[in-house]
């Protein structure tokens, strides 16, 4: 399940991503963020810090660097 879920975040990084401005206020993006939590921590648990992480991203966010 990982792989095919690590395939996908790729995917959408080379194929959707360019299509949105850049305004991602943590390092590393979010995509990438995602892929770091999937490879470490397994599908599950990585897509949730994941989720965690996107849902923190807003105009308010203080940002900075943030690894899984």
């Amino acid at each position: 399940m990982k792989k095919p879920l690590i395939l996908f975040l790729r995917l959408w990084r080379l194929f959707v991503s360019p299509f949105y401005p850049p305004s991602c206020r943590y390092y590393p993006s979010c995509s990438e963020y995602a892929i770091m939590a999937v490879e470490k921590y397994g599908a599950f648990k990585g897509m949730y810090k994941a989720i965690k992480r996107v849902l923190r991203c807003h105009p308010l966010a203080k940002g900075g660097v943030d690894y899984p």
